[in-house]
C-alpha cells in the first residue's frame, strides 16, 4: 500500500494549517497581511532612540578696523562649528556672511590672534560674495585642536580666533586706495587686507 501523501493532499493540509494558525493569532496575522498588502514585507524594527546633537561652538565676526567698518557698516559674519571630531573625524565649520562688497572672494585662516600681528595662521578655506554681499559656506577640518606645530623649537600654538581676508589685493583699494598693503594670505601668497575678525571671542 502506497502510505506517500498526494501533493495536492500536502497543499491541503498546509492550508488548513496555515488557515488555523491565522484564527489563533488574529490581530497579528491581520496585521502582517495589510502591511503586505501596503507593499511591504518582513518586520521593520524602529529605533526609539536618536543620536545626540552635536556640542556647537559661536562666533560673531565684525570689520577688522574703523576704515572698513566706515566702508562697510553691515559687515558682519557668524561661525557656528560643530564639534563632530571625536565622532566623525572632523568638525564642521559653517560661515555666513552679509554686509561684504559684492561678488568678491575672501579667504578664511584660523589664527593665534585675531588682529595683527596674527601670529600662526592656517588657510582654510576660501568664500565669495553673491551680488548682495551675502555668502555662506561650509569647511570640514579639525577646529576644537587646530594648531600649529614648530618641531624645532618644540612649541605649539594654538588656533582659536578665525580672520577674513580679502583675496585680491586690488579688491579692497576703493576702501583704502590704491596703497593699501598686499599681504600674504592668499594661496597664491597675495591678498589684500583683513576685512573681519573673531576679536576676543575665540573657539574652543
Amino acid at each position: 500500500m502506497n502510505t506517500t501523501t498526494p501533493r495536492y493532499r500536502r497543499h491541503l493540509v498546509a492550508a488548513t494549517t496555515l488557515a488555523a494558525a491565522a484564527a489563533i493569532s488574529g490581530t497579528a496575522y491581520a496585521a502582517s497581511g495589510s502591511a503586505a498588502a501596503d507593499g511591504y514585507s518582513g518586520t521593520t524594527q524602529v529605533s526609539s532612540s536618536t543620536a545626540p546633537a552635536p556640542e556647537t561652538a559661536k562666533l560673531s565676526l565684525k570689520a577688522s578696523s574703523p576704515a572698513l567698518e566706515d566702508c562697510f557698516p553691515h559687515a558682519r559674519a557668524k561661525v557656528t562649528v560643530d564639534l563632530t571630531a571625536d565622532a566623525v573625524g572632523s568638525d564642521r565649520f559653517k560661515i555666513r556672511a552679509s554686509g561684504l562688497q559684492p561678488r568678491t572672494p575672501y579667504t578664511v585662516f584660523l589664527l593665534e590672534k585675531s588682529g595683527a600681528p596674527f601670529g600662526a595662521a592656517e588657510y582654510i578655506g576660501d568664500f565669495e560674495t553673491n551680488r548682495y554681499g551675502r555668502a555662506t559656506t561650509t569647511y570640514n577640518l579639525i577646529v576644537e585642536e587646530a594648531f600649529a606645530f614648530n618641531n624645532e623649537t618644540q612649541s605649539r600654538t594654538d588656533l582659536n580666533s578665525v580672520g577674513v581676508w580679502f583675496a585680491d589685493p586690488k579688491d579692497d583699494d576703493d576702501c583704502l586706495g590704491e596703497a593699501s598693503p598686499v599681504t600674504g594670505f592668499d594661496g597664491d601668497a597675495s591678498a589684500g587686507v583683513q576685512m573681519l575678525n573673531s576679536g576676543t571671542q575665540l573657539l574652543p
